[in-house]
């Protein structure tokens, strides 16, 4: 869990939510996903033990209908918010000030991983480059190179092609979606691991 929410402070973000109208767990979630812009989203087994401590407490009751419990708050919860005005302002600061953090974060880690795809492409081309040149520019043993050299010359081609696949679709997943700092990590040491085989391969 993020740390903005440390010391029970969810707890109070969820009655704030819950104030705003009666709401299913699922819906919890996502409100709080689209607060932290994709950054941050709670677990289930995050939310309903707190949705359910929060209903023994007497803060928020539910109904049920087709299998699915929609939270409505209480008029106790609504003196609790209340009561606690002052921590709900500062709440909702620092979750402000969390989301550019993390923002300013991800930003530099996406940034990270098209750079990394940029020197793996390249690198990739180099070696490409000089694997011609060892194999091709070498005197042939034959007078027939042409020959020799068609299949491998295909296989080259393809080579490109799909490496120029790769790159534009590492690309375009980058783009497409916002992804958590975990698996922006596990893509860049992905990206890494590809070129160390590809360095160990090539010697």
């Amino acid at each position: 869990m993020t740390a903005v929410f440390s010391h029970g402070r969810l707890r109070l973000y969820l009655l704030k939510l819950l104030d705003d109208g009666p709401k299913h767990g699922y819906e919890l979630i996502r409100l709080l996903e689209d607060r932290f812009l994709g950054l941050y989203a709670p677990s289930a087994g995050t939310i309903y033990p707190r949705l359910q401590r929060l209903e023994v407490e007497g803060l928020v009751s539910h109904t049920a209908a087709g299998g699915r419990k929609t939270y409505e708050i209480t008029d106790t919860g609504r003196a609790e918010l209340r009561q606690r005005a002052g921590e709900l302002t500062a709440l909702e600061a620092d979750i402000a000030a969390s989301v550019a953090d993390l923002s300013t974060l991800a930003g530099e880690i996406r940034s990270e991983v098209r750079g990394s795809a940029r020197d793996l492409k390249r690198e990739l081309s180099e070696a490409t480059r000089q694997t011609r040149r060892t194999r091709w520019e070498a005197p042939a043993p034959s007078p027939r190179p042409t020959s020799a050299a068609g299949p491998h010359a295909a296989l080259l081609d393809e080579f490109d092609q799909r490496l120029t696949a790769f790159s534009a679709e590492v690309g375009r997943l980058v783009r497409a979606r916002q992804f958590s700092d975990g698996q922006l990590r596990t893509a860049i040491r992905l990206l890494d691991g590809a070129l160390d085989g590809l360095r160990r391969l090539l010697r």
